[in-house]
């Protein structure tokens, strides 16, 4: 558990699990088996762990508010974080409990079909958030907003962030009401579709629209085209370079970790995506999750690391 007051540029708050990888020659269909064209990869992941890390590489202080169960899993995932310089004393591996997995299939082009098994032990509580947060000042606050309700307010009720980002389609009982205590929201075309009710063609039309929960700016991710991004000053596209895609998993989280640590920065929002879209265009060309923690910190620090104070 937290000691004292701890001083962060971004804390996530988050799932954090294992990812079962697997390339598959062509998408399964009933009655058939598909074989995968290598052996399946077995690493740490999830989305905010992915997300913590990135920001890592790109030179923020930062730390995880999570759970993994106390199993060989739960400690994969603590040495993936310690290496990554993220700071783990936001981090509890739950005894008795199983960590959480993620098996992703990622088809020839690149693209992946994910299914997530959430383990109910290591779902955060809002009192576990709560008491983590309230041993921490941290510039920038990422949620995932489909944590269970409770959960979210207790990090919207944390008041010593600068910004609050909020990520992915909100639980049920948080609803798009929720959306009006952040500062930033970000989610992908497909997420936004959801919220919206519709799919937009043009991601700027769902970034404008998402702004009318209350958020006060929007981030809309489209894969090959860029990102589109709404604030109360502008409203662009930033595209992206054109790329040949290995993965395309965790290329949003490492677009989000990047974004974040350039806000902690105090970089304007327009600075800041270009910033987010070049990573992700990094992400994609690597298999699995991330991209070598080299090759992401070279592309967004010019070679340069700060540490974590342990």
């Amino acid at each position: 558990m937290v000691t004292g007051d701890r001083q962060l540029d971004v804390a996530f708050v988050g799932r954090a699990n294992v990812d079962i990888t697997v390339r598959v020659p062509s998408r399964a269909v009933p009655g058939r088996t598909v074989f995968a064209s290598s052996p399946a990869a077995i690493a740490a992941g999830g989305k905010s762990l992915n997300q913590a890390i990135a920001a890592a590489c790109a030179g923020a202080r930062v730390g995880l508010v999570g759970n993994a169960g106390a199993d060989s899993w739960g400690h994969l995932v603590v040495e993936a974080l310690q290496a990554a310089q993220v700071d783990t004393s936001l981090f509890s591996l739950v005894p008795s409990a199983s960590t959480g997995a993620a098996i992703i299939e990622i088809g020839p082009d690149g693209e992946n079909c994910i299914v997530l098994a959430l383990s109910p032990e290591t779902e955060l509580t809002p009192e576990q958030v709560s008491a983590r947060l309230g041993h921490l000042r941290a510039g920038v606050v990422v949620t995932q907003f489909d944590l269970q309700p409770d959960t979210v307010d207790a990090v919207l009720r944390y008041q010593q962030a600068d910004v609050r980002i909020g990520n992915l389609v909100p639980h049920p009982g948080v609803g798009r009401a929720g959306l009006a205590g952040l500062d930033l929201y970000v989610v992908n075309e497909q997420e936004a579709a959801a919220i919206l009710g519709c799919h937009h063609g043009d991601p700027m039309d769902a970034a404008r629209d998402l702004r009318k929960f209350g958020v006060r700016a929007a981030v809309v991710t489209a894969g090959s085209r860029g990102a589109a991004y709404s604030s109360p000053d502008e409203t662009a596209l930033v595209p992206a370079k054109q790329v040949s895609a290995v993965d395309t998993s965790g290329a949003g989280d490492v677009f989000l970790g990047v974004l974040a640590t350039q806000l902690a920065q105090r970089a304007p929002l327009s600075h800041a995506m270009v910033r987010a879209v070049e990573a992700g265009s990094v992400a994609v060309q690597y298999p699995g999750p991330r991209p070598p923690a080299a090759i992401l910190s070279e592309t967004t620090l010019g070679g340069e690391r700060r540490h974590v104070s342990p």
